[in-house]
C-alpha cells in the first residue's frame, strides 16, 4: 500500500454536503486562471504589471479551498498560498494568505456583501487594517482589489489589482 502524502490527504472531490450552497462563495473559483496584476502609488498611478497564474481547489474533506498564487517564471520558492474555510457558526469564512520568502503573513474574515466577496483583516504591520475583494465575478473572470486603510477603515487605497481570466 502506498504511503499518503499530505496534498492526497487535503485534496476533495468537491464541497461538503452540509455546506454545499455556503461552500460554492470560494467553489466557483476552483479551477486555473491566468492573472494580470497592477501595483498602485498614492496617487492611483499604476507603478508596475505582472502576469501570473492562480490555481484553486478543494480540501479538508470539501470543507476548504487551497489556493496557489505565483508571477510567470518565478520560483517555487516564491509562490504564494492561500487557505479558505467557512464556519458556520459565524457565517463566514476565515482566510489565510502566506508567502513566506517575503514575510507575508494575513489572516482575514471574509463574506459576501452585494456582489462582491470581502475579506478583512489587520495588515501584518498592525498599523492599518487590508480589505481584498473579489468583484465583478462572473464564471470565467473576476478582479481581485487589495486595498488598505490607515484610518480603522475610514477610506481606502487602492494598492493592487489582478484581472483573472478562467484557463480552458
Amino acid at each position: 500500500m502506498e504511503q499518503p502524502t499530505v496534498f492526497n490527504l487535503l485534496a476533495a472531490s468537491g464541497p461538503f454536503t452540509d455546506y454545499a450552497e455556503k461552500l460554492m462563495l470560494y467553489g466557483q473559483f476552483v479551477g486555473a486562471w491566468k492573472i494580470e496584476v497592477n501595483w498602485f502609488d498614492k496617487s492611483g498611478d499604476v507603478t508596475k504589471k505582472e502576469k501570473g497564474e492562480w490555481y484553486f481547489d478543494w480540501i479538508l474533506g470539501g470543507r476548504g479551498i487551497q489556493d496557489v498564487l505565483f508571477r510567470l517564471n518565478s520560483p517555487r520558492d516564491q509562490y504564494g498560498t492561500t487557505l479558505r474555510c467557512y464556519d458556520p457558526l459565524i457565517d463566514a469564512w476565515h482566510i489565510t494568505w502566506m508567502r513566506p520568502n517575503s514575510g507575508e503573513f494575513s489572516n482575514l474574515i471574509a463574506r459576501r456583501i452585494g456582489d462582491r466577496i470581502v475579506q478583512e483583516g489587520l495588515a501584518i504591520d498592525y498599523l492599518h487594517r487590508d480589505r481584498w475583494s473579489f468583484v465583478d465575478i462572473t464564471p470565467n473572470s473576476f478582479r481581485w482589489l487589495g486595498e488598505f486603510s490607515t484610518d480603522r477603515g475610514a477610506t481606502w487605497q487602492l494598492e493592487e489589482e489582478i484581472n483573472c481570466v478562467r484557463k480552458s
